[in-house]
């Protein structure tokens, strides 16, 4: 499958099954567009009257064009065949490893943000800290089956993890206590608002976290009209000089500072370049999911608007990056030359098979945004996976499971999308949410046209 479209000048043709991307000339694009849709003499009779006014346009030269997209197409690099779809399935059915958690270690916040999705950390349910014993287990939980994995990773997450402070600092020391002896290696994630960080805090974040991801909306009356305290009053103040020391601790490295747009900011560029103003380097911009009924949910009418600023970000990170001043933008990380693998791209983050999140009781869900849905509840860190039913839904979700997948172009960079997305938009982990594929193709357009700029520079 081929995709084309223009963008910041260039004629983009992206060969979607080998990954290949090319750029083009106008004529050498309608050539392609046509390549399979008719013959040869109609492509060159078609090319000739469009093109009639350029002296350069000759039927040799279409031929000879042709000739090139022929070769292409014999190297496996446009028109390739997509034959990947078997493997998708094969390799969900005989993965039987668990790789990754996500630790609910607090189901409560400092912060009463109101479009918080998991309500305001209690994810529908009661406020909870998680003990050290529940925190161990899940520890020897995931041990016990990752198999030969040695690689294993674990986010702290909430609500606000840094109110059980003290339990996370017990259960890394006991998980690099553990590790050698079972040829483990764990790389520790912590999602926080700022609003706890300290000095002390700073440091053990620094030696224990391979990555800190940290939640900042942008410039302070966005920020401040949903993330306030439980007082009313906003927290951009409070939090904006504490993720400064940190980061300034951090050398600028290991960290994310996310964000989230709603229908209130969709000019959302202004936010990130804001957070790039203030010094901050590493940053992600996510669209708000919640009910269509909530005054801050994104619209139809918003779509447009929003392509037109993920097109802004990307004309103003190359232009930042010409002058010395680059960042990273999360969602436009794309290695088009070594990753990720294609058991990767075909099969996703692997939600409820691979990686799944565990509450403050110990009970397991296939990620932090099914926490509390009891229909979606696995089992528990002492039992293991009981539910298998629910369990073999996502080991299903894949880039092919869905009819509406298989014949897009992006399906191997979503690998079939957000399972939690499709399921809060449908209702069924296996329905597809629309208005987050729209986004994230034109995102990865975006992606892609930096590389291509970036390898036209250079």
């Amino acid at each position: 499958m081929v995709h084309q479209y223009k963008l910041g000048g260039y004629n983009i043709v992206l060969d979607t099954a080998s990954g290949s991307v090319h750029t083009v000339d106008e004529v050498a694009y309608d050539i392609i567009d046509m390549y399979k849709k008719k013959d040869e003499e109609q492509i060159i009779a078609e090319i000739l009257k469009k093109y009639s006014h350029l002296e350069d346009v000759t039927r040799e030269e279409i031929i000879e064009c042709l000739d090139d997209v022929r070769a292409l197409e014999e190297a496996g690099k446009l028109f390739s065949v997509d034959a990947y779809e078997e493997l998708a399935t094969n390799y969900k059915n005989n993965s039987k490893v668990i790789k990754a958690m996500c630790l609910h270690v607090a189901h409560t916040c400092n912060l009463n943000c109101s479009y918080c999705f998991a309500s305001q950390g209690k994810y529908q349910g009661e406020r909870a800290l998680m003990s050290f014993e529940v925190g161990k287990q899940a520890f020897d939980f995931l041990i016990a089956n990752s198999g030969t994995r040695r690689n294993l990773e674990v986010d702290f997450f909430g609500g606000e993890p840094l109110m059980n402070l003290d339990v996370v600092k017990q259960l890394v020391a006991y998980a690099r206590s553990i590790e050698k002896e079972h040829n483990k290696n764990f790389r520790f994630t912590l999602t926080t608002n700022g609003v706890l960080l300290d000095d002390e805090t700073n440091e053990f974040l620094n030696k224990e976290m391979s990555n800190v991801v940290l939640s900042l909306d942008g410039r302070k009356d966005v920020h401040d009209h949903f993330r306030r305290d439980y007082a009313g009053r906003g927290s951009y103040d409070v939090i904006l000089p504490k993720f400064k020391r940190l980061v300034d601790s951090r050398e600028g490295k290991n960290y994310y500072m996310r964000g989230t747009f709603t229908h209130n900011n969709t000019d959302f560029t202004e936010d990130i370049i804001h957070m790039a103003d203030l010094g901050f380097t590493e940053l992600s911009m996510e669209p708000v999911v919640c009910p269509p009924s909530d005054p801050y949910a994104l619209t139809e009418a918003d779509l447009p608007v929003l392509f037109e600023q993920y097109e802004k970000l990307t004309f103003e990170m190359i232009k930042r990056k010409k002058e010395g001043k680059p960042f990273t933008f999360y969602h436009y990380m794309l290695d088009l030359k070594h990753g990720p693998c294609i058991y990767k791209r075909i099969t996703g983050c692997g939600s409820g098979t691979e990686y799944m999140a565990v509450t403050p009781w110990g009970d397991l869900y296939p990620c932090h945004q099914f926490v509390g849905d009891e229909k979606y509840l696995l089992g528990n860190v002492w039992d293991g996976v009981k539910n298998t039913e629910v369990q073999d839904e996502f080991r299903s979700c894949n880039a092919y499971s869905r009819e509406e997948c298989k014949d897009c172009w992006a399906k191997l960079y979503c690998s079939g999308g957000c399972a939690a997305n499709a399921y809060h938009a449908t209702g069924s982990v296996s329905g597809v949410y629309h208005y987050g594929c729209e986004l994230f193709k034109k995102r990865i357009e975006c992606a892609v046209m930096i590389q291509v700029a970036e390898s036209e520079e250079n």
